[in-house]
């Protein structure tokens, strides 16, 4: 099975339209978790899976919150 990359603007589209420096505050907090990139020609490459996981689990905690 193939990994399916995106790039790190297609990741701040995926979460709404965040800008380049919200996405690197979110990969410097390391209490986030949030997915490590893949690094080609110097530029930030995600795995697409690895990604709707991050999102998929920020979705759960944000309607646990609510629910508490």
């Amino acid at each position: 099975m193939t990994k399916r990359l995106i790039p790190a603007k297609g990741v701040c589209e995926r979460f709404g339209g965040i800008s380049l420096m919200t996405l690197w505050r979110w990969l410097d907090d390391e209490n986030m978790k949030f997915p490590r990139p893949t690094m080609i020609r110097n530029r930030r490459y995600f795995d697409s899976d690895e990604v709707e996981a991050f999102y998929d689990r920020m979705a759960r905690e944000a309607i646990k919150g609510r629910a508490a």
